[in-house]
C-alpha cells in the first residue's frame, strides 16, 4: 500500500502546473531556526513561516513550504536539538502551495497525522486542484487528512494546548491558532496570524466558485480584530517583521517579539486594503 502511495504522489508531482514552480527567492532562502516563546520556535525560510511547538510528547507543525523544503525544515528541528521523527501533528494557516507543498513528504517521512479545518482539507486532499483562484490543476502533492478540525477547539498535546480560530477568506479554511505561555512571572498572548491577504487576480463580485468570499473575509477581519495579542507570528516573516525582530545569533528574548501594536496596525492595514478592491469592483 505505501508503495502505492509513493507511486502516486510522484504521478502528481510531475503533473503539476509548471506556473507555480516559479519560487521566489526568499521563499527557498534558509534562515536561522529560532526560539520565539516557550515552546514555539521557527523552522522556516527566510520569507515562508513554518513554526515547531514542542511538548514532551511529540510536536506539532504548522506549515510546510515549498515542495523542497522538507529536508532544509529537517535540519532545523535538528539543529534545534529535537528530533525530526517526533513531529506527531501537522497543521495549515492556509493550503496554499507555498505553505503546503512539502507536507506530503513530511506526513510520509515522520508518520505525523495532518489536521486540518473543513474547508482547507478538502484543498490538502486535491492537491490544491479546487482552490477558487489557484485551481483547477494541482499546484502540490495531494495531502492525506486525519482529522477535521473545529471553530474554538483546543488542541493537545503533551503540555500543549492549542485553540483554533477559524479566519477564512485568503483560502476557504484559513485558520488561526492562540496559546498562553508562561515565560517566569510574565503570561504572554501568543498568536499564529493567518493575515488575510488578497492574492492578485482575486475576484470579490460575483465569484462562481467562492460566492460567499466577501463574507468570510468580513468575518476574517472582525475575528482578529477581537484578539487580544502580544506576541505574533505569521504565514509569511514579512508579515510580522520578524527580520526587525530577529537576526541570526540573537540570544533568546521573547520581549523582542512582543509587539501589539503592530499586530493591530497590520490587521487594519490588510482590511483596509480588502476594501478598497472590493469598492474597485463595484
Amino acid at each position: 500500500m505505501k508503495r502505492i502511495y509513493a507511486a502516486v504522489l510522484l504521478a502528481v508531482l510531475f503533473a503539476i502546473a509548471p506556473a507555480v514552480e516559479a519560487q521566489r527567492e526568499d521563499w527557498v532562502r534558509p534562515f536561522e531556526a529560532h526560539r520565539v516563546i516557550g515552546p514555539l520556535y521557527y523552522v522556516g525560510t527566510y520569507d515562508l513561516g513554518v513554526f515547531l511547538l514542542t511538548s514532551d510528547e511529540g510536536h506539532m507543525l504548522i506549515n510546510t513550504g515549498l515542495k523542497d523544503s522538507a529536508p532544509l525544515i529537517r535540519q532545523s528541528i535538528e539543529d534545534l536539538g529535537f528530533e525530526y521523527e517526533d513531529v506527531k501533528v501537522l497543521l495549515t494557516m492556509q493550503a496554499h502551495y507555498d505553505h503546503v507543498a512539502a507536507m506530503a513528504s513530511i506526513q510520509q517521512e515522520t508518520g505525523a497525522q495532518v489536521w486540518a479545518t473543513p474547508e482547507d482539507a478538502k484543498l490538502l486532499e486535491s492537491g490544491g486542484a479546487t482552490d477558487y483562484l489557484l485551481g483547477p490543476k494541482p499546484t502540490f502533492v495531494p495531502v492525506r487528512v486525519d482529522r477535521r478540525l473545529k471553530d474554538g477547539e483546543i488542541l493537545r498535546l503533551g503540555e500543549l494546548e492549542l485553540k483554533v480560530i477559524f479566519t477564512p477568506g485568503h483560502t476557504f479554511g484559513s485558520s488561526s491558532y492562540a496559546l498562553t505561555v508562561k515565560e517566569g512571572d510574565e503570561s504572554y498572548s501568543v498568536l499564529i496570524a493567518n493575515m488575510n491577504s488578497v492574492n492578485p487576480g482575486t475576484k470579490f463580485i460575483n465569484n462562481e466558485k467562492y460566492p460567499n468570499i466577501v463574507d468570510d473575509y468580513t468575518h476574517g477581519f472582525e475575528v482578529e480584530k477581537r484578539l487580544d495579542v502580544d506576541i505574533w507570528v505569521a504565514a509569511h516573516a514579512s508579515q510580522y517583521g520578524m527580520h526587525d525582530k530577529y537576526s541570526p545569533g540573537d540570544d533568546y528574548d521573547p520581549e523582542r517579539f512582543v509587539d501589539p501594536e503592530g499586530y493591530e496596525e497590520a490587521v487594519a492595514e490588510y482590511e483596509e486594503k480588502f476594501l478598497e478592491l472590493v469598492e474597485a469592483e463595484k
